[in-house]
């Protein structure tokens, strides 16, 4: 060979002391064609060869087994892809005997222009070996259960963990099938697994599931099983061996979670207190217990929000007085219970007190005695129902929450066989712990939401009176609980004239902002009507003050930002009923159309122009004016009424039209029929309807007469109102009115421009009315005692129940009314 032979050293560092250095294995180098080029002193150490013996031969005849051509051509090809190959390989010694070593084979390289590989090679390490007793022994006692089944699934061997753990004896196991030994475990799915097996091969793993076992037959447990095949030489399945582990802790902290996970879901869908606790009762029956009864604080279900108890507010009182807000059983109509729902109680478990409830933990009875002295004493009634309905295991958990001690909620079980252990207080404590904060939110919620529809209903009118000009009635619903208090409202005003005012609106948004919001545009209503401004003067007014009120509601540098960009919105229908002429003038900003109801039962909705919601400021409000016969029905209303849940506001005022042309003569009843037939369920947002029935007033009530320029003609007047006042039987009236009409018409001829014109009205008050053509508004003087005049309208507002003025398009009208006897 070209290639120069030579001996292939290791480091003089490395020795054979260290066997796991590759630096003190036996090295070699061989060329493809398996002569030896490069010989180690380790090489010579382990096989007694010298270099002088070996190099520049074949390396075959160092093995002492013959070479397989094929398998060194596929170790060559593979160490040529650069991957290199390891194995085990049979040497044999220069004395003869054989020797097993681990051989290593590098990726081949260049020397001389030849290819060649690096052999590696150090003594195979002698393996360990297990004696049969020691395998034995540790099969038997492996603290994981072993058993070994035949083809027709029984018993051929188990060991001491598995018959500790089924509670049967081996010889009883032996031969058997598992459905014959345990019939409380799932025995039929676990063969059934095992015929898998024996049928595919395939082993089953970590298959869990729970029970009990004679060996603990009052508490449940749970293991996780696996299934092998056992097969012999020719590969054929002679039997299943399977193995067992207790995971009974791993198994109820996953039950814990998932019990806690679903309560979460079923309990607390409400934002009501007595549901979230009558919801933890359902729950826990019959997953938990056989009887629940959830008891709660009177003060957790008062709305006044007084007399809360805190955990740390020292001795608790001497009794606890609860009532019961929740009770479940597996019985029908749970027989157990001493108390029903809404019942006072007091259950306390003997010898426990008050103090139990502020800072005690649950209380775990696991039997129930019920001759015990103490509930023979304390808890008679109770007593005799633990005897009667075999009740024999009780937890009690007092139910807290921030702070707050809310009640208590008791488990017990009859039906049962079980009773509760220690295991079972922590899946009580968190279900009433996850309870206890639904019912403190639902507590907190329903006294905000209480105290927020106080305040509203507070601010909607208590009485609404519409004169002898109309007959009044209302219906307002409040929206569902969830949607939260809603700024809707209504109003009846009157106004001079016999006319009356119809206001109804909606304040954008809900909350207790949006109450008082409406309760301020209540009130602005009122006294710009009081003002007799025309509907559509009076919506500009409002919309000037929901501008401002928005503007109260940003921050300076918000406002320099924003600008008008956020508003305060409002949509409202203003509308003033003249009952003389039988008309009615509306201006509505935003807000739904009135309804109108024909006396012959057609329906209508007059659309004055819509105008924009109140709070966008600049844009002009129109008036409309349209007449109604006698006993036509208008209706105001709010568009939570025809919206409905379809959002159809076209089909849900043709239901509203449906239900308002039903013949009934009592409109209290039209009206709360209308809105329960258009809104049968609870609604996101408030509902308001008036309903208001014409009358006009006739012209035995209305008398009047033009007013000539002439100061003489007062006289004449005078005679004539003295006169009509005692036709209508006002006998009482006459002088005061003599008074009335004798200053309201000398100051307007004297200081009014012409035409003017004197008119008496008798309403439910007696109204004297004297209109010119001037705008110039009448100024109440308080007169010294040296001058002769300017008592005119002292003298008038001391003589009438009010007076005032009001604006028309030809002028004004000063009028004074009476109250008739």
């Amino acid at each position: 060979m070209d290639a120069p032979r030579q001996r292939c050293d290791p480091p003089a560092s490395a020795g054979p002391h260290e066997p796991f250095d590759a630096s003190s294995d036996a090295a070699a180098v061989v060329d493809t064609a398996g002569v030896v080029l490069g010989w180690s002193r380790a090489a010579e150490a382990l096989l007694g060869r010298p270099a002088a013996e070996v190099v520049g031969r074949s390396a075959a005849r160092l093995l002492d087994t013959p070479v397989n051509p094929l398998r060194a051509a596929s170790v060559a090809e593979r160490c040529r892809s650069g991957m290199g190959w390891s194995g085990v390989a049979a040497l044999r010694h220069r004395d003869g005997h054989r020797l097993d070593v681990d051989l290593r084979v590098s990726a081949s390289f260049g020397i001389g222009g030849g290819e060649c590989f690096l052999l590696s090679a150090r003594e195979g390490r002698e393996r360990w070996t297990m004696d049969r007793s020691v395998l034995d022994g540790f099969l038997v006692r492996s603290p994981v259960g072993m058993a070994v089944v035949d083809r027709d699934l029984r018993f051929v061997w188990l060991n001491d963990t598995l018959e500790r753990i089924g509670g049967v004896p081996r010889d009883q196991r032996l031969g058997r099938r598992l459905s014959e030994l345990l019939p409380g475990l799932e025995a039929e799915p676990l063969e059934g697994m095992m015929r898998k097996v024996l049928e595919t091969g395939a082993p089953v793993t970590d298959y869990e599931y729970g029970g009990w076992s004679w060996a603990d037959p009052y508490r449940r447990r749970a293991w996780s099983t696996s299934f092998f095949p056992l097969v012999d030489a020719d590969g054929t399945v002679t039997g299943v061996c399977y193995m067992v582990l207790d995971v009974t802790e791993r198994w109820n902290a996953r039950q814990l979670l998932s019990l806690v996970n679903e309560a979460g879901t079923r309990v607390g869908t409400t934002l009501d207190v007595m549901r979230t606790a009558q919801e933890l009762a359902d729950f826990a029956v019959p997953r938990f217990a056989d009887f629940v009864v959830v008891d709660l604080l009177e003060h957790v279900l008062s709305t006044e929000g007084h007399g809360t108890w805190l955990t740390d507010a020292g001795p608790a009182p001497a009794r606890a007085v609860m009532r019961r807000a929740g009770l479940r059983s597996v019985r029908e109509g749970c027989p157990e219970a001493v108390g029903r729902l809404g019942d006072r109680v007091d259950f306390l478990p003997p010898p426990h007190d008050a103090r139990l409830l502020i800072d005690g933990e649950p209380v775990l009875l696991p039997v129930l005695d019920p001759a015990d002295e103490l509930w023979v004493t304390q808890q008679p009634e109770r007593a005799e129902r633990l005897r009667a309905f075999g009740l024999h295991s009780l937890i009690c958990v007092p139910m807290r929450a921030r702070n707050t001690v809310l009640g208590l909620t008791t488990f017990m079980r009859s039906v049962n066989p079980v009773s509760f252990q220690p295991d079972d207080v922590l899946p009580a404590r968190e279900l009433v712990a996850r309870a206890a904060l639904c019912v403190d939110n639902a507590r907190r919620y329903t006294r905000e939401h209480s105290a927020a529809v106080t305040l509203q209903r507070s601010l909607l009118p208590q009485a609404l009176n519409g004169g002898t000009a109309l007959e009044v009635a209302s219906s307002y619903l409040p929206a569902d609980p969830r949607g939260g208090v809603g700024g809707d409202w209504f109003d009846v005003i009157p106004l001079s004239g016999a006319r009356i005012g119809l206001v109804v609106g909606d304040v954008v948004g809900h909350g207790i902002t949006a109450a008082a919001t409406m309760g301020r545009l209540r009130t602005a209503v009122q006294t710009l009507a009081d003002m007799e401004l025309p509907p559509d003067e009076l919506l500009a007014h409002l919309d000037d003050l929901v501008l401002r009120l928005s503007e109260e509601t940003m921050t300076d540098d918000e406002a320099a930002r924003q600008s008008s960009a956020a508003f305060l919105g409002a949509t409202c229908l203003y509308a003033v009923y003249d009952p003389v002429g039988r008309t009615c003038t509306m201006a509505r900003a935003g807000h739904p159309p009135p309804v109108v109801v024909a006396p012959d039962g057609r329906v209508s909705f007059p659309e004055p122009p819509a105008g924009p919601p109140l709070g966008l400021g600049g844009m002009a409000f129109e008036a409309a004016t349209i007449e109604l016969a006698e006993n036509s029905l208008l209706g105001l209303y709010t568009d939570g009424l025809v919206e409905g849940g379809d959002r159809d506001m076209e089909h849900g005022m043709a239901r509203l039209a449906e239900a308002l042309s039903r013949p009934e003569p009592d409109l209290r009843k039209l009206c709360t029929s209308a809105v329960r037939r258009l809104l049968p369920d609870p609604q996101p947002d408030d509902v308001a309807l008036l309903l208001a029935r014409t009358h006009g007033l006739g012209a035995d009530h209305v008398a009047s007469w033009d007013v000539p320029a002439d100061p003489a003609a007062v006289a004449e007047l005078r005679g004539l109102a003295t006169r009509q006042v005692a036709d209508w039987g006002l006998d009482e009236l006459v002088m005061t009115t003599e008074l009335i009409v004798s200053e309201l018409v000398t100051n307007a001829i004297r200081y009014a421009e012409p035409p003017v014109r004197l008119r008496l009205l008798r309403d439910s008050r007696l109204t004297c009315e004297v209109s010119d053509a001037s705008s110039t508004a009448p100024r109440l003087r308080h007169a010294r005692s040296t001058d002769e005049g300017g008592r005119g309208l002292f003298l008038v507002a001391q003589l009438a129940h009010r007076w005032g003025a009001r604006y028309t398009a030809t002028g004004k009208v000063i009028w004074a009314e009476q109250e008739i006897p």
